[in-house]
């Protein structure tokens, strides 16, 4: 069957060289051959390969019979949305890793594919090769999913490897990740955790099957975390992640993105550099963590690829997966209202006793760092408050990995 590409850059070029290296196995496993016909993108690639299969009008696709399977991989919100709109309106399925525009636009989407009898998949848009999307929709499809905890963001966790393996500061790990490719010139999107928020709505829709829109997903970065936090964090055997979390507690949902500091013993404790690792907690199964790689050209064209296979053996039987539910907005409340510990870390030495601490933590040199008990949001500020009251700033406050929130 003819395909399309739409995008060769990082994604794009890797989908097609996992389809091309592998055709022989994909044929002989779908009974089908998967040929690539168009390529679409602004560029030329001379020299390449696949050069003569580049068009830059998109019109080419979008009125070609022949192609009935389209992946885009181009980023970004527009013009993707109107050509993804208007394939699967002229009877296309697509796959798209765009995750971007899944948060944004993917149950309009979702609604236009089921409506004109094709698919529409996404599972490189959460966590790069990890089929995490595909694993709840239809290995946990007994389950009744109570919570995520997951590494979602490649870049960030690069960053606070370094900072926790080489001692180097936030803006010199950002620096490397750069010049390494990892992170892009403009790292808002992945330091301040916006990233991470959208694959969380997605990945809390599917789970929970509630429409959550994931701007309104509190979330805090990973700039402000210091070589201090990281001692801190080395001394008492934790790990600083960047996670990102979702928990049904009957009908309310509780959502966050912020950094969060593991015990080592923690299924997530030990990810490291840009690996994404997604434990996933059900009602009979428990808990399970997927791990792998979360970016990359080879790792995210697979999951592409995979979409792409599932798409066209579904168009070889005349069948459709994808159907469409309009699921009830929930907005996400904050986790600190449920009640978690902290490490604070101060200027100045706290004379104690004072109530909502714990212990201190005991380190060398002029660091002060103390374990709360569980506090929630307004017993915190009071603490903050009692503090300042006692001429004491807290200079970082991170949230330390407990074994249940309590209600």
């Amino acid at each position: 069957m003819d395909i399309a590409i739409m995008g060769y850059g990082t994604v794009g070029s890797g989908t097609v060289t996992v389809l091309n290296r592998n055709r022989e196995l994909i044929a002989s496993d779908g009974g089908e051959v998967i040929r690539v016909k168009t390529i679409l993108d602004l560029r030329d690639f001379p020299g390449d390969p696949y050069e003569d299969k580049i068009v830059h009008d998109f019109e080419v696709i979008l009125k070609d019979p022949t192609i009935q399977v389209v992946a885009e991989t181009m980023g970004g919100l527009h013009p993707a949305f109107e050509y993804i709109s208007q394939l699967l309106e002229a009877g296309k399925s697509v796959v798209t890793s765009n995750k971007d525009l899944v948060a944004a636009y993917g149950e309009e989407l979702l609604e236009i594919a089921a409506s004109s009898g094709v698919d529409f998949y996404y599972e490189a848009c959460v966590g790069g090769g990890i089929p995490v999307i595909r694993m709840i929709n239809e290995c946990m499809i007994q389950e009744r999913i109570t919570e995520i905890s997951a590494i979602l963001n490649g870049t960030t966790n690069y960053i606070l490897t370094e900072m926790e393996d080489e001692g180097t500061s936030f803006q010199e790990a950002l620096e490397d990740a750069q010049e390494l490719g990892y992170a892009e010139r403009n790292p808002e999107s992945d330091v301040e955790a916006m990233d991470p928020a959208r694959k969380l709505a997605i990945l809390s829709t599917h789970a929970y099957c509630i429409d959550v829109d994931w701007e309104k997903i509190e979330r805090r970065g990973i700039t402000k975390i210091t070589t201090e936090d990281i001692e801190i964090a080395k001394a008492m055997d934790f790990h600083i992640k960047l996670i990102a979390r979702s928990k049904m507690i009957g009908p309310r949902l509780f959502a966050g993105v912020e950094p969060i500091m593991l015990h080592e013993d923690h299924p997530l404790a030990r990810v490291e550099g840009v690996y994404n690792g997604i434990t996933i907690k059900g009602n009979m199964l428990d808990d399970i963590t997927i791990y792998g790689k979360g970016a990359g050209s080879l790792p995210t064209g697979s999951a592409v690829a995979a979409d792409i296979i599932c798409a066209v053996m579904n168009k070889v039987r005349g069948v459709t997966k994808t159907s469409y539910h309009q699921y009830k907005p929930i907005k996400p409340e904050s986790f600190s209202s449920l009640g978690q510990e902290y490490m604070i870390r101060t200027d100045r030495k706290v004379s104690l006793p004072l109530e909502d601490i714990v212990s201190e933590i005991s380190l060398e040199g002029d660091i002060h760092a103390y374990f709360t008990k569980a506090l929630k949001t307004q017993e915190l500020r009071d603490l903050f408050h009692r503090l300042q009251y006692r001429g004491v700033k807290v200079l970082s406050c991170l949230v330390v990995e407990a074994e249940e929130p309590q209600d």
